[in-house]
């Protein structure tokens, strides 16, 4: 009954913002809220998500919420309760991801501007508050509601831009990056193969999903970055996701990597990738993975190997080499997909393509049988 009267109780959006900020600095420097605390914490975050978003029977208010989201930035909250996120109980971090969502999506009343003025605002002049929602994967507390953030967010180029460009004791500047100057490997998006790669099974696939949007949403941003950073991004991507020991995250990565390769947006990176002949022998190994659809995978790629008309040196030698055993080892390769007739066409015009390859210049006739 008590919860029928707290509507005359209902705190400004001013009392809001700092009653839980006061709470929150409070916790901030302790391992766990009290009971008390934990209960007005959570009083407050549930009456700002309804500011926010309302009920089905009430509607926003444009004042409040323009107020509340005011007082939200300058107090510097959303970064308290984020970094603290995983210290509050379950309901209070899911109220915190749906107010942080709705921060990101607000637009102010008359507003011309496409992008969201409080997500701007935190992307130039608050991007920490983007880099604690990645450490959210970190805790397996706090990686669920952070995620999903994050992916909402990265509908924002800047957003992926804090993420792709952050390097450890370095002021960030979204106007004044260089997509030219190569990465450390040390920021937070390089976090993404480890929390992929050593995390719990729900919190590696929860970072795969982020890592993913990071990758294919931004296309533009994503090509840059990694065409500076080539060598680095493939030594880790292969290494740690493509040869995974899950099966999940190995099965996901190499889905993944015929995705980026195939997309126009990444012409000269596939160019770059099917040159390398380690990459060739790699995506060979994985059309011989017992796993159906490890192998169903790797041949996506092994297609672009094949089909490139100016393979290289390394990568025509590979082929010319292994030409016999390919041979006879794709007519039969997954033999029960019989009515996938798209990937039986492709097969057949490998096996074509592979059956009429000639030796390379470098390359003696006698070498024809031999291995990679």
């Amino acid at each position: 009954m008590a919860f029928l009267f707290a509507r005359n109780k209902q705190k400004s959006g001013v009392d809001l913002v700092k009653t839980t900020s006061e709470l929150m600095q409070k916790l901030d420097s302790e391992d766990k809220a009290s009971p008390k605390a934990e209960e007005e914490i959570a009083r407050n975050l549930t009456q700002m998500k309804i500011t926010l978003q309302g009920t089905p029977e009430a509607e926003v208010n444009p004042d409040q919420v323009q107020h509340l989201v005011t007082y939200l930035i300058q107090d510097d909250l959303l970064h308290l309760l984020v970094t603290n996120l995983h210290k509050l109980p379950f309901e209070s971090r899911k109220d915190t991801q749906v107010i942080i969502s709705n921060i990101f999506r607000y637009q102010a009343p008359g507003s011309t501007s496409t992008e969201p003025v409080a997500l701007s605002h935190i992307c130039y002049r608050k991007p920490e508050i983007i880099l604690a929602l990645c450490h959210g994967y970190d805790r397996r507390e706090s990686f669920m509601a952070c995620g999903g953030v994050l992916r909402e967010a990265l509908k924002r180029d800047a957003v992926a831009a804090i993420i792709l460009y952050h390097e450890p004791d370095q002021t960030l500047d979204l106007s004044n990056i260089d997509p030219s100057t190569p990465a450390s490997g040390k920021g937070v998006f390089w976090k993404f193969f480890y929390w992929i790669d050593k995390g719990a099974f729900e919190l590696s696939a929860d970072a795969f999903n982020t890592f993913r949007e990071i990758l294919t949403r931004n296309k533009e941003i994503i090509a840059m970055f990694i065409q500076t950073n080539f060598d680095l991004f493939f030594q880790k991507y292969n290494a740690v996701l493509v040869q995974s020991d899950s099966y999940v995250t190995k099965r996901q990565s190499i889905k993944l990597l015929g995705e980026l390769l195939l997309d126009r947006a990444n012409y000269s990176i596939m160019c770059a990738y099917v040159d390398s002949g380690d990459n060739l022998k790699l995506c060979m190994n994985l059309l011989r993975d017992d796993r159906k659809m490890v192998s169903y995978e790797g041949f996506h790629i092994f297609k672009v190997f094949v089909a490139n008309p100016n393979k290289s040196a390394a990568v025509h030698r590979i082929l010319y080499n292994n030409k016999d055993r390919i041979l006879r080892f794709l007519p039969n390769f997954l033999h029960d997909r019989k009515e996938d007739d798209q990937f039986n066409d492709e097969k057949t015009y490998l096996v074509k393509s592979i059956d009429q390859l000639g030796p390379p210049s470098d390359v003696p006739q006698a070498s024809k049988n031999g291995a990679a």
